[in-house]
């Protein structure tokens, strides 16, 4: 993994227009110093969501979300730290300086680069063909008669492998590339002599890209009703691995994090009729069954996924196989009703976008869709069908907390067993659970979005947050107040604590950064900068602050002292304490008044 200076980091940091990264994402209107608008991260009405386009720091004080430039393109985007900086050094234009490398790692790099490099070669040829080359006709018409649009087939940079067996292999050798990196690529095979020859002839071709949108392999789909295999993938490579891709998931990220949601298909040209549609935040299976890496992804690009596979008997074994490897993470599953035998790029072509809007809207939390489908399957015909899927429900129903959708889900399977919601209810105590998936998955998958994050922080821990922000308001005196402290005593909360040693080591006048893996830090320091700005600085209000602080320990102190054993509690020890906890509010008090003074200003 390529690490970067921290020089260039920075430089990177200098380029980058606050106020026009966030506003590509949500509106924003100034407030003072500060831009101010409806926060991506939750729904709300009024805008809570602040931004600091000097600082480039971003805090919701409805939802607690907050972080600097590059915390807010890994959420908006879906992206690792690593990831954010390569997105917006490529968009910004900015040369990243790598740190020093050992020689072995270098090389490693240098060739997965030539690789990438000889990918885009090849995918940019391919998209040639398809628009170019009259041996293609029959793919553009095929594409066509599917519904799928020029504008949309080019921004997914499909194309077409010709039937030729070398010109991929004989083209790239021409460029430079040795039959190593074709092969290393996924671009060649070998026939029984060894010889080399184009893996992907005759076919149409679906770049599969990584977050950036760099291609790293191709899925292709046979023109002929003579080829076998119908879709062929790149081979395991040193850049492919089928198991980590989700088909369009570059171009979808982006809307997946504002929505909150993802739309999970199965084939490549569904999801570029779904974009087509209107949905852009659709990814693609590519046919294949969900894998951790796969879900782990999907987590990372929105809290809910909506599984919007075929309706036939694999898809929806597909889905149960989702559930299973999406279970024990936060990850709320839902199903979109597809008509049997249709897959959306069939209902986007036949019904238009409308029929698909109207689905996707109808789409059920997954634990519905479980007893839809025991009911859908089981025998009610008879005694023992019945109780058969009443096992089945049991662990589908019975974890669920009392709910109206417990309570719905109950009456639904009682009616349809012809007994009242409180006999099944009983049945289903009784019930020895059938072999089925855990409840973890679906009591997360009862709401269609997940609630706003709440701060919530203890009265001591506001103490000292209030402190910090005076400290970075008037950032010399600041410091001085800091360094006067006994840190590891005065501050409780471990977040607070590595606040204020950072910021006394980080020189006066240089920008305050948490480290990137510090993702609880970036986000306090953030809403600590932003609410210095909003706050009036004074210097009264800065040793109101500390005195706070200082009382706060002492009350600490007393509850200590008193909670001592009987013999060994020291009185005169809580009466001192007691008595300076007092001197303390009454300093306090006068330096609130005096506060109150200076922001009044003088008085006609």
């Amino acid at each position: 993994m390529p690490l970067y200076t921290d020089d260039s980091i920075e430089r990177l940091r200098q380029t980058v227009d606050m106020a026009e990264l966030v506003g590509a994402k949500t509106e924003l209107k100034r407030s003072g110093q500060q831009l101010m608008g409806i926060c991506p991260f939750h729904d709300e009405r009024s805008p809570s969501f602040s931004v600091d386009p000097v600082q480039k720091v971003f805090h919701c004080f409805g939802c607690g979300e907050g972080g600097d430039l590059f915390k807010f393109v890994q959420l908006t985007e879906g992206l690792n730290f690593r990831e954010a900086v390569e997105s917006l050094s490529d968009r910004y234009g900015v040369t990243m300086e790598l740190t020093e490398e050992d020689p072995q790692a270098a090389q490693r790099r240098e060739k997965r680069d030539r690789l990438l490099e000889l990918l885009e070669r090849t995918a940019a040829f391919y998209v040639r063909n398809l628009w170019e080359s009259p041996e293609a006709e029959g793919s553009r018409q095929y594409l066509s008669d599917r519904g799928l649009d020029e504008a949309f087939l080019r921004e997914f940079r499909v194309g077409y492998a010709p039937s030729a067996w070398d010109k991929v292999l004989v083209a790239s050798r021409r460029k430079g590339y040795s039959e190593d990196e074709l092969w290393d690529a996924g671009l060649t095979v070998k026939n029984q002599k060894g010889n080399l020859y184009d893996r992907f002839r005759r076919r149409i071709t679906f770049p599969l890209c990584d977050s950036r949108g760099r291609v790293l392999g191709f899925g292709a789909r046979a023109v002929g009703a003579d080829q076998q295999p119908k879709y062929l993938n790149s081979s395991e490579n040193v850049i492919f691995h089928k198991g980590r891709q989700l088909y369009g998931a570059d171009l979808a990220r982006s809307a997946a994090a504002k929505s909150g949601e993802v739309i999970l298909c199965e084939g490549y040209t569904d999801v570029i009729a779904m974009h087509q549609a209107g949905f852009r935040n659709t990814v693609g299976l590519m046919g294949t069954a969900l894998t951790e890496d796969q879900v782990s992804e999907l987590a990372r690009m929105a809290p809910v996924v909506a599984l919007a596979l075929d309706a036939d008997s694999a898809g929806q074994e597909a889905m149960i196989r989702a559930a299973r490897v999406a279970e024990g993470r936060k990850l709320q599953l839902r199903v979109v009703p597809l008509p049997e035998g249709n897959d959306p790029a069939d209902i986007v072509q036949q019904d238009g976008p409308e029929a698909i809007t109207k689905l996707v809207a109808g789409s059920v939390p997954f634990v519905r869709f479980r007893v839809d489908r025991a009911l859908l399957l089981a025998d009610l015909s008879s005694a023992e069908g019945k109780d058969r899927v009443v096992s089945e429900l049991a662990p589908i129903l019975t974890p669920l907390p009392a709910s109206a959708m417990r309570d719905e889900l109950t009456e639904l399977a009682a009616s349809a067993l012809g007994v009242s919601g409180a006999k099944l209810t009983e049945w289903l105590g009784r019930a020895r659970p059938a072999p089925a998936l855990a409840s973890a998955t679906d009591a997360n998958s009862q709401s269609q979005s997940p609630p706003p994050q709440t701060t919530v922080i203890d009265p001591g821990a506001r103490v000292e947050r209030a402190f910090l922000v005076q400290c970075l308001a008037d950032p010399i005196a600041g410091r001085e107040a800091i360094a006067a402290l006994d840190l590891e005593t005065d501050f409780v909360s471990p977040v607070f604590l590595r606040a204020a040693q950072l910021i006394l080591a980080t020189p006066v006048g240089s920008e305050i950064h948490a480290a990137p893996d510090d993702e609880e830090l970036g986000r306090t320091l953030a809403e600590l900068q932003i609410r210095a700005v909003q706050n009036a600085s004074s210097n009264a209000a800065l040793k109101a602050e500390g005195l706070r602080l200082r009382a706060a320990r002492t009350e600490r102190e007393i509850v200590v002292a008193k909670q001592a054993d009987p013999q060994q509690v020291d009185p005169q020890l809580v009466v001192a304490l007691v008595e300076q906890r007092e001197i303390l509010r009454a300093q306090i008090e006068r330096e609130v008044e005096q506060s109150l003074d200076q922001t009044r200003g003088p008085q006609r």
